[in-house]
């Protein structure tokens, strides 16, 4: 009786641990898939982010109005850059194969799209601007980083667009 007592124990044990694995399985399947991350290192610092809530269509392209909401909105993950640095940006290879393009301010003009992973940008490049009625250029301390993705299928609007805050260091 003894032994038919603690196989019956482990065969509960067992039936207890497979319905865990079980359960844990159907709760895997239920998540939903990880969304992508764009980083960005400068120096010996790293910051990555999801793309900015309100600013991911997934895999369709934004609409006009949310493009125009999402490239002035300002922020992100904040990194220091030091005067002269290059900065990285970085993407998971399904945002490179989609393609993408990194870009400070609202226009993204004169940047190209591209289906690398990575892009190195001269950060005077990023902190310099220009005045648009005089047309003379000055440095500014803080600048917003975006990283625009682009659909499955390509388009001219981006489904998904990062921000990130660039401090230039003193």
């Amino acid at each position: 009786m003894t032994a038919a007592l603690i196989s019956w124990g482990k065969g509960r044990r067992a039936a207890a641990a497979i319905g865990a694995v079980s359960l844990g399985l159907l709760t895997l399947s239920a998540c939903e898939k990880p969304t992508a991350l764009a980083t960005v290192t400068a120096g010996s610092s790293t910051v990555s982010a999801e793309a900015t809530p309100g600013c991911d269509a997934g895999d369709k392209a934004l609409s006009k109005a949310e493009f125009t909401a999402c490239i002035s909105k300002q922020g992100g993950k904040t990194i220091t850059v030091s005067p002269g640095e290059k900065v990285r940006v970085g993407v998971e290879p399904e945002i490179a194969e989609r393609g993408w393009l990194a870009f400070a301010g609202e226009s993204g003009e004169g940047v190209s799209k591209t289906h690398q992973t990575y892009r190195t940008i001269d950060s005077s490049q990023l902190f310099m601007k220009q005045d648009p009625q005089t047309r003379q250029t000055y440095n500014v301390d803080t600048v917003t980083l975006q990283v625009a993705e682009y659909p499955k299928g390509g388009g001219q609007i981006p489904s998904a667009i990062f921000h990130f805050t660039l401090k230039q260091k003193d």
